[in-house]
């Protein structure tokens, strides 16, 4: 699939919950309230939706929530991703929290990568931001997924200063075959109350401390984010900057969140109804709508006053 700027669409996030157990300040604090089950798209309706995404061109696609473990039948639903709908690569964002009981399944299934969103290695300040004490948990299951050869990315989103969260977390790559990424938070839901940290400021920093730091381009992803190496470290450093580096001009995805709506872009409210393509047996066409409906680019920082903004909480739409 080519949208309207000749950008190629091959990759899909979709949302398969908006549950989660943690609550993150900027993501989804104590009122938040979480969709009625009966209002998710079903894993088989999520698999006809792949299956015809896949015959026009999707060929990676990342499930993510809310907490996606959370709901049963994960590492069954990556197993038809790949087998049934032939989606060439399938990965997975997640807290950390579950993953340890569900790693060997994932594995088996043939998860291709396991994304855990952690913005903190200090313990206090983890229960801060997150509402709960379960660090070493999540640590750990880093450590169990690494230890069975499946790619590890850690997605941290600062706020505040930065320091020493920053530091704490790149030098996880020092001794570990990981990746890390600085995240710039966006002013979606609650994250536009909070202060984020520029990327550049990050980036400025780290050649100061590790002045052989080099851009490594050998192996993008599928996704927004660029890489850097530091000498002697095992892992990689990622920065997604979408506030200061717009990547619209190469954005390759659209989304879909987990109550049926395909969405062209994270910024914008407008989306096609899923659902009701189900329903009618039109969801190649609404695949290609959802497509055709993509801006040249999002407005989280020059407003667009003729297109209405996204509103909903991130954990919503899908992280």
């Amino acid at each position: 699939m080519i949208d309207l700027y000749n950008r190629v669409i091959d990759y899909m996030r979709i949302s398969i919950t908006d549950r989660c157990n943690l609550r993150c300040v900027y993501c989804r604090p104590e009122t938040a309230r979480a969709l009625p089950e009966s209002e998710l798209l079903t894993f088989p309706e999520i698999l006809r939706i792949c299956c015809e995404g896949s015959r026009l061109g999707i060929r990676f696609v990342k499930l993510t929530g809310g907490e996606p473990l959370m709901r049963d039948g994960v590492p069954q639903l990556v197993d038809l991703l790949k087998t049934k709908a032939g989606i060439e690569r399938v990965s997975l964002t997640t807290n950390g929290i579950l993953l340890s009981r569900y790693i060997d399944a994932l594995q088996d299934a043939g998860i291709d990568g396991i994304t855990v969103s952690l913005d903190t290695l200090d313990p206090e300040r983890f229960k801060s931001i997150t509402g709960s004490p379960r660090l070493a948990d999540i640590l750990s299951a880093v450590q169990a997924s690494m230890a069975r050869n499946i790619p590890v990315k850690i997605n941290a989103a600062l706020i505040g200063g930065g320091e020493p969260a920053w530091r704490d977390l790149a030098e996880l790559a020092k001794t570990e075959t990981l990746t890390v990424r600085f995240i710039e938070m966006m002013p979606l839901g609650y994250g536009s109350r909070f202060q984020g940290v520029r990327n550049d400021a990050i980036l400025d920093r780290m050649r100061k401390i590790y002045p052989g730091i080099v851009e490594d381009s050998a192996d993008r992803g599928a996704g927004p984010a660029v890489y850097y190496r530091i000498p002697n470290f095992k892992g990689r450093i990622g920065f997604i900057s979408a506030m200061s580096h717009s990547f619209c001009h190469t954005c390759n995805r659209i989304r879909l969140t987990a109550d049926g709506v395909l969405k062209p872009c994270l910024c914008y409210a407008s989306g096609i109804d899923a659902k009701a393509a189900l329903r009618n047996g039109s969801v190649r066409q609404a695949l290609l709508d959802a497509v055709a409906l993509k801006p040249r680019s999002h407005c989280f920082v020059q407003a667009n006053p003729e297109k209405p903004l996204e509103t909903r909480l991130m954990s919503a739409i899908g992280g």
